[in-house]
């Protein structure tokens, strides 16, 4: 092997790479543009959304009221709630969206209460609805008031003081720095982003040096160079990786500038009390990793296009490898905790422990086992790379 001779393919390579609109828009343009304009939107949806739900007066039915005038003469002044005609099929109702939620009050629940017999309050709303569930918040705080309001008055009646119902408080309080919350918000959303298109900025300069020299003609030219075909396969994989690396380092600049710009509108009121950044070293640290995952995909996926004969045949090839990628990615994201047993699974590693270091967070045991593993998965896709450059089958399979 002669780096002389790799570094002379990897600078052939990059000037055509730079001469290759495919190749830009998926390394630098994308990223650049998804992520602000992701934010943006996102953010501004979010704040209509939660601005409309949050003015809205919800519509609720109440049903068996009519005996107990009491309870529902406060609830119709309770803000924030309309009272509407109760309908036999009001579960459907609440189910189709026509109103909020609906409130089952037992029979003589007034005269109950008064003489000191606990009856039950059912609310029903839709999970997962935000306006629903707006409601059923407004319902329950309305019936949580007036219950301690009865118990005030029959302590009162009994000369008993009302501070009986609290003889104590309890406070709790975030102790975290703002900035370290917010960045935990967003700490598994990141990486999962930064992975991805890792995986994108490679693929397309992969499929374009193996299969796309294939459907060109030009492999053939290239390989009667003076070359040997590991400094070929060599030079095409630095390129490779630079694409990968050069997109993932774009991706974390963008996600930090809309951050920054766009992202108190995605917190909504939370955002308020936030502040979102992300530290230079994080950045740093999570690039480091990023490194080694760089060379994994870019080995792999010239391994896989290797054995295309046309580009389109190429994509069809690696085009399921998304999702293999995805879904430890996803996975990273939900709550599972950095462990011995985690840190060993190729993707998932990388993108557990880089949410724990943009969260603030800086585990090096784990970060110098992620590093080190990751970079043998990355020697054995190279190697596979370097055999399949050498077998004749697959460089001139027809």
């Amino acid at each position: 092997m002669s780096l002389r001779n790799s570094l002379i393919v990897y600078r052939k390579e990059l000037r055509d790479m730079l001469r290759d609109k495919r190749t830009i828009r998926s390394m630098v343009i994308i990223p650049m543009v998804a992520f602000p304009l992701m934010f943006l939107g996102i953010g501004y949806i979010g704040a209509l959304s939660s601005g409309e739900a949050h003015r809205e007066v919800s519509p609720v039915m109440v049903e068996g009221g009519a005996h107990s005038p009491k309870v529902l003469a406060a609830l119709q002044k309770f803000p924030g709630i309309r009272i509407v005609p109760y309908q036999n099929d009001a579960r459907k109702e609440v189910s189709d969206k026509k109103i909020r939620a609906m409130v089952t009050i037992p029979p003589g629940f007034d005269a109950a209460i008064a003489s000191g017999h606990p009856e039950q309050v059912s609310i029903g709303y839709y999970q997962e609805d935000e306006k629903s569930e707006l409601a059923r918040d407004k319902l329950q705080k309305f019936f949580d008031d007036y219950r301690d309001r009865v118990a005030r008055e029959a302590l009162v009646a009994h000369g008993l003081p009302a501070s009986l119902l609290e003889p104590f408080s309890v406070k709790a309080g975030n102790v975290a720095p703002p900035a370290k919350v917010g960045a935990a918000i967003f700490g598994g959303f990141i990486p999962y982003l930064i992975i991805i298109f890792c995986f994108t900025g490679a693929m397309y300069p992969a499929i374009d040096l193996t299969a796309g020299e294939k459907e060109r003609g030009t492999m053939e030219t290239i390989l009667s160079s003076p070359v040997s075909r590991t400094d070929l396969v060599i030079g095409k994989f630095l390129m490779v990786v630079t694409a990968s690396i050069i997109t993932a380092v774009l991706s974390l600049l963008s996600v930090g500038v809309s951050l920054a710009w766009g992202g108190r509108g995605m917190m909504g009121a939370a955002g308020s009390s936030l502040k979102i950044a992300i530290n230079p070293s994080a950045v740093l640290a999570v690039m480091v990793l990023l490194l080694p995952l760089a060379v994994l995909f870019a080995a792999g996926l010239l391994a896989v296009a290797l054995l295309a004969k046309s580009y389109r045949e190429a994509q069809t090839y690696v085009s399921p490898l998304i999702f293999i990628v995805v879904t430890p990615a996803i996975v990273g994201t939900m709550g599972i905790d950095l462990n011995w047993k985690t840190a060993f699974v190729p993707i998932l590693n990388t993108s557990l422990v880089s949410k724990e270091i943009i969260a603030g967070t800086y585990h090096w045991g784990y970060m110098a086992a992620i590093f080190g593993m990751t970079c043998v998965y990355a020697a054995l896709g190279l190697a596979a790379a370097v055999h399949m450059f050498n077998r004749e089958d697959v460089l001139f399979r027809s």
